[in-house]
């Protein structure tokens, strides 16, 4: 089971637009370059997170994105959800087994059940501020002394 491409760079991006907004909306230019992600992609992952109201948008001059609630109230899971395909690590589960005529006598069903939960539970157990947290350490690491890099 893999994490989408989508997947990683809306979580990319997002922890970009956390720790570059200090209040003010951020070009999704800005992003992109920072990232190296293309664009035109971020468009898409940003109409999905705006409509899950994970980001709200600002037009006109000095426009560009925001979150729409704090940084501590957005989940990694949250993230991946908005932008992934349901993360099920076999595909008997997708519409809750209801495409699975052997789920009554399944003996690993439950298996795959619990590893899907531990996997949505594990990414909505970590915060956008946590990431953003970290990221600014990192940030901080790679300053010059007496510098700054924001």
């Amino acid at each position: 089971m893999r994490i989408s491409t989508k997947a990683q760079y809306a979580v990319r991006a997002m922890v970009d637009l956390s720790v570059h907004s200090n209040g003010r909306p951020v070009p999704l230019k800005e992003i992109s370059q920072r990232e190296e992600i293309p664009l035109n992609y971020l468009e898409q992952l940003f109409f999905r997170l705006k409509k899950a109201e994970v980001v709200a948008s600002v037009r006109g001059p000095g426009g560009g994105y925001i979150l729409a609630r704090p940084s501590a109230l957005i989940k990694v899971g949250e993230i991946v959800a908005m932008v992934e395909e349901p993360l099920n690590p076999v595909s008997c589960l997708d519409d809750g087994g209801a495409a699975c005529h052997r789920i009554s006598r399944c003996v690993t069903h439950n298996v795959w059940q619990g590893l899907g939960e531990r996997i949505r539970g594990f990414l909505d157990a970590i915060s956008l501020e946590e990431l953003t947290r970290e990221a600014q350490a990192g940030l901080d690491v790679l300053s010059p002394p007496g510098g700054t890099t924001r």
